[in-house]
Formats: structure tokens, sequence, C-alpha cells
């Protein structure tokens, strides 16, 4: 890890008491030492408590199945990958040789397996109460454009329908990058819309998941400047 802990603590938007946890959150089952394993069953279970019950108070008339749906569409692999990107996760991950070579600060399963790790190790350092507040800020934007009417459409299919609806051009997307061993390759893929200068880069085990990922960075973007995506 490139980062002293507390740099890393600050830049995630917390105040560990013991740093020992983040450490031990960060690190992967390939590097020495204690893994994130246990912080992850830990994380993976709160987790999936709070975005629970933050749904069923979103969605009063939404029946089990319904609710069970949008749960597992926050917080799938993909989805939980993207947001430790935002934060910027991957850089701050402890590896064993192997999984540096070969980019596993990129693959989805680690970063969201450290995502996981790090809700939990909150949960164990300072309580659910702040475990809940955490990670709702984090998901804050998901859950705000969060339907029941839209939920099921794929991020490239709602950027596409966002554009439309504002009468600017179609999303481009670009097929940046191919990275890694045949047997194990990455896609890397830039979206650009309109309206906005900067492009997003999504990175996807296909071209598809590479292109969503992307679709879904631009999608973030627009929702933190218009209440209306």
């Amino acid at each position: 890890m490139r980062h002293p802990l507390e740099t890393v603590s600050k830049k995630l938007g917390l105040h560990f008491k013991n740093l020992g946890l983040l450490k031990t959150a960060l690190t992967h089952r390939s590097a020495e030492g204690e893994n994130n394993e246990r912080l992850e069953f830990l994380g993976d279970s709160a987790l999936g408590f709070i975005i629970a019950e933050c749904l069923y108070q979103k969605f009063p008339d939404a029946d089990e199945g319904t609710l069970s749906r949008l749960r597992a569409d926050l917080v799938n692999e993909a989805s939980l990958a993207n947001l430790a990107r935002a934060l910027n996760l991957g850089s701050y991950l402890i590896l064993g040789s192997g999984e540096l070579k070969s980019g596993g600060y990129r693959r989805d399963s680690i970063l969201s397996d450290a995502l996981e790790a790090i809700i939990g190790a909150i949960a164990k350092d300072q309580g659910l109460d702040a475990c809940r507040q955490w990670v709702l800020q984090l998901f804050a934007l998901r859950l705000a454009e969060l339907s029941l009417q839209n939920w099921k459409k794929d991020p490239k299919t709602r950027l596409q329908e966002l554009m439309q609806a504002r009468r600017l051009e179609l999303p481009e997307y670009t097929l940046k990058a191919m990275l890694g061993e045949p047997h194990q390759q990455s896609f890397c893929v830039e979206c650009r819309v309109s309206a906005l200068a900067e492009a997003s880069e999504g990175i996807g085990s296909s071209r598809k998941r590479a292109e969503q990922q992307a679709a879904e960075k631009i999608l973030l973007k627009l929702s933190a400047h218009s209440e209306t995506v």
C-alpha cells in the first residue's frame, strides 16, 4: 500500500479508532498477514441489512420479491466494484505480488470484497449506526435515482434514455485498451456525452461490462449536477 493508513482513512471520510482494522480490511488473501475475509463476511451482512432497511422505508408498497431484487441490484459485485473505484480503493489495497502483476487492484471481485470488508471494519470499530451513516452516504446517488419504474434498466439504457429525453446526442463508446492475458482479459472503454466535458472510463471482463460501468459513472456525474437524473 502506497498511502499511510491515516491518509486512507481521511480520504474515505472515516476516522478509525483502530487503524489495524482498516489495514486488515484492505489486505487481500494473496498478501502476507491477516486478510480481509472475515471482515468481508461481517460487512456483507451489515450492508445487506442497511440497504434492506432503507429500501423497506423508501418503497412502503413494494412486496418482498421486489425489495429483494432491488437490494440485489444495488449490492451485487459489479455495483460494489464501481463504488470502490469511485473511492479509488484499488490504489489502497494490499495485494500479493501475483495479484499485483495480474492487475488484481482492477478486478471486480477483489474491489467489492474490500469494500464489504471496510464496512465490516467500520461496524467493529464504531458500531452499526456509524456504519449505516457511511453506507447510506456511499449509496446516496444510487438510492436517489432508484425508482420502481427504472430499476430494471441497465446503465447504458438509462443513459441513452436520459440523453434522448434531453434531446442531446447519444453517448459514444470507444474501446481504449485490452488488458491482461488472453485467458484473463479486461477491456477498457471510454464513454463520452455532450452534457459533460470529461469522459468516463469503465473496465470489465467483457466490452459490454466495461461499457455498462462507464455509463454508470456518467450517470453518477450527471446525478451530482442535476436533480432530474
